[in-house]
């Protein structure tokens, strides 16, 4: 299976288990938000982690230009409980944290085979993190990532097969090996 054939399973599959989705769904106004809960360069680095998860490709384009980062401060500033705020503006932290005890480099100055090695780690750790603590801030992140991309312009017009305006109801419509998913 390829990689982003996994990715957009993923995304349907967890559509209903988002961290933060409780106030997203229901419209409620969250009483945690901090309005100042990120920096310019927790965005860009935000943008980064997407960008390293879901990067750009002759066929689609990436996290960056999907603007993830953005998306990830919109959901998390607007949706999040505060234990979850906290967890996740920590885990930006932790992302420098170990990337400098790894490659003693900030992780927005690392190659990128070495970002992607480092988010490997982090999601094999995040996985086997669940019984402990089911929130870990990189299973927040790619998440976010996630649903953040393929609800993006670019995400769901390049990488999705998208029709503006659909004319009439087609029940079934042939696929053809390497069709894109509908958006």
């Amino acid at each position: 299976m390829k990689r982003r054939k996994a990715l957009v399973l993923t995304a349907s599959l967890m559509g209903a288990t988002i961290i933060g989705s409780e106030f997203f769904l229901t419209g409620c106004t969250n009483k945690y938000t901090e309005t100042n809960l990120f920096t310019d360069s927790d965005i860009n680095l935000l943008d980064e982690v997407g960008e390293v998860i879901l990067p750009e490709t002759e066929l689609s384009p990436g996290g960056k230009k999907a603007k993830v980062g953005l998306f990830m401060k919109s959901i998390v500033t607007d949706c999040y409980n505060e234990k979850e705020q906290h967890i996740f503006k920590k885990g930006i932290s932790e992302l420098n944290r170990i990337s400098q005890k790894n490659y003693s480099s900030k992780f927005l100055d690392l190659r990128q085979e070495q970002k992607f090695n480092m988010l490997v780690k982090l999601d094999g750790i995040s996985r086997g993190n669940t019984d402990k603590d089911p929130m870990h801030f990189f299973s927040m992140m790619k998440q976010l990532t996630i649903w953040g991309y393929f609800t993006s312009e670019p995400g769901a017009t390049e990488a999705l097969r998208y029709i503006q305006i659909p004319g009439q109801f087609k029940g079934c419509i042939p696929y053809h090996k390497g069709d894109k998913a509908w958006a």
